[in-house]
C-alpha cells in the first residue's frame, strides 16, 4: 500500500506531497514494485549498482521512480537501475510517482526515458529504436524527433542490429567497441564477419587495424569452387595412367570433354602411339 508520508533521509522538504491523482511523490513498499518486461536496458553492472546502493544508504534517493498501476502492484517506467539498487541497500520503501496512463504510453515512455538519459548500451539503444518502430509505426524521421536525436543517429544506431548476436554481446560486454562494429558493419558476409571478429579478439585490433582488416578482407579474391569430378572418370583416368605410363587428363564439359595425354619426349610419344595401335 502506497503511504503519502515523509520520504525519509530529508527529502520530505524537498519533495511535496500532494494527492495521488495530481501525480505526487509517494513512499511505496519495494515488493509491491515489479520491473517493466518491455524494459529495453537488460544490462546491469553489479559493481554499479553497489556504488549506487553505497550512495542511497547514505543520501536516500534523492529522484523518485516512475510507475503504474498493473493490477495488485505497480510496475516501473522509470528508474529500475534505482530500485534495484534500493534493495541492494536494504531500503523496505522507495519514493514514486504515479501515473496514470495506458500500457502503450507507459512503453513508450520507458524506451524514450531510457534513450534520453543515456542509461543503455548501444544495442539496447538499437533495440529500444526497433521496439518503438514497431509498437508504434514511427518512421525513423518521427522517432528521432521523438527522443530529440537526429535521423542518422536513429539509422546508425539500428544497423547494429544486422550484425551477429555474437558481436552485439561483445558490444555488450565491451570486448568491442562501436567503431569496432562500424566498421564491421561493411563486411556482407556472415564468414567473414567471424572471421574478422576472431582475428580482432584475438589479436587485440585497435579501431584503425580493424578498418584495414576488413579493407584486406572485402579485397580478397574469393578462392575458385573446387571443380566435382566424377568418380567414374576419376578412375578411368587413373586406368589410363597405368595403361600409357603417362599423365593423363580427363575434362568433361557439359557436352563432352577433352582427353589428354602427356608425354616428355619424342620415344615416349611413339610409345603411347604404339599403345594406342595406330
Amino acid at each position: 500500500m502506497v503511504k503519502k508520508t515523509g520520504l525519509g533521509k530529508g527529502m520530505g522538504a524537498l519533495l511535496p506531497v500532494v494527492n495521488e491523482d495530481r501525480g505526487s511523490y509517494f513512499l511505496c513498499p519495494i515488493e509491491e514494485i515489479k520491473p517493466n518486461r518491455a524494459q529495453p536496458r537488460k544490462t546491469f553492472v553489479n559493481e554499479k549498482l553497489e556504488e549506487l546502493a553505497a550512495s542511497i544508504r547514505e543520501k536516500g534517493i534523492i529522484q523518485p521512480l516512475v510507475v503504474c498501476r498493473k493490477g495488485q502492484h505497480f510496475e516501473l517506467i522509470a528508474g529500475e537501475r534505482r530500485w534495484r539498487a534500493a534493495q541492494k541497500a536494504g531500503l523496505r520503501e522507495v519514493p514514486v510517482v504515479i501515473q496514470d496512463v495506458s500500457e502503450d504510453t507507459a512503453l513508450e515512455m520507458a524506451l524514450i526515458e531510457n534513450i534520453q538519459r543515456e542509461d543503455l548500451n548501444a544495442v539496447e539503444e538499437a533495440e529500444a529504436y526497433r521496439s518503438l518502430l514497431e509498437k508504434f509505426d514511427f518512421s525513423q524521421e518521427e522517432l528521432a524527433k521523438r527522443v530529440g536525436k537526429d535521423r542518422s543517429t536513429v539509422a546508425n544506431a539500428l544497423r547494429l542490429l544486422k550484425l551477429p548476436e555474437e558481436i552485439q554481446r561483445d558490444i555488450v560486454t565491451e570486448n568491442l567497441t562501436m567503431g569496432h562494429a562500424r566498421a564491421l558493419l561493411a563486411l556482407e558476409s556472415a564468414e567473414l564477419l567471424k572471421e574478422a571478429r576472431e582475428e580482432i579478439l584475438k589479436k587485440h585490433l585497435t579501431v584503425r587495424a580493424t578498418e584495414a582488416l576488413v579493407k584486406r578482407l572485402k579485397s580478397a579474391k574469393p578462392a575458385k569452387a573446387a571443380t566435382r569430378i566424377d568418380p567414374e572418370l576419376t578412375d578411368l583416368m587413373e586406368q589410363l595412367k597405368r595403361h600409357f605410363k603417362a599423365k593423363v587428363a580427363i575434362r568433361a564439359k557439359s557436352r563432352g570433354g577433352t582427353l589428354e595425354i602427356s608425354y616428355g619426349s619424342k620415344d615416349e610419344l611413339s610409345r603411347i602411339i604404339d599403345l594406342l595401335n595406330l
